[in-house]
């Protein structure tokens, strides 16, 4: 499993997570991943950073957390059962892809890693101002269908 972030600026660091991820793995990879990508790329404090809800992400934990670094960045609130509309997806998608167009095929899991490592830093920046810009009409056209489908 890969965890990873990013913004419209720049491209932020990608983690490895070699297990299941919980909320102490999670809390762990906040702390020291995003919150220094977080001070870095957004010094004044305005950085909006969003999750997907996954259960390590709501645990008591990891709110907590984010409630302690509130001066630092927001955390966007995002309703249970919404739809899928983290731009991060149509990253992974395109890394997916990628990798399943490389021959020969991952021969084990450290190759594996490795080529996603390499994808996730030859990423494009146009590609993430995109997916960043394109988020409040994503949102808005999910809200205007009452939750319904889209075209995205």
């Amino acid at each position: 499993m890969l965890w990873g972030t990013f913004s419209w600026a720049s491209l932020g660091p990608v983690f490895v997570v070699e297990q299941t991820m919980n909320a102490a793995k999670y809390l762990n990879i906040i702390a020291d991943q995003l919150h220094p990508y977080m001070a870095f790329v957004f010094p004044l404090g305005n950085g909006i950073f969003q999750q997907d809800n996954a259960p390590c992400q709501k645990a008591r934990i990891v709110l907590e957390w984010f409630e302690e670094h509130t001066d630092e960045f927001y955390l966007m609130s995002w309703p249970p059962n919404s739809p899928d509309l983290n731009p991060t997806e149509h990253i992974w998608d395109v890394m997916e892809r990628q990798l399943r167009s490389q021959t020969p095929p991952c021969p084990n899991i450290s190759t594996f890693r490795d080529r996603c490592l390499d994808i996730w830093y030859n990423l494009s920046p146009v590609m993430n101002q995109k997916l960043v810009a394109s988020t409040p009409r994503r949102v808005a056209a999910v809200s205007k269908v009452k939750g319904g489908a889209t075209r995205y």
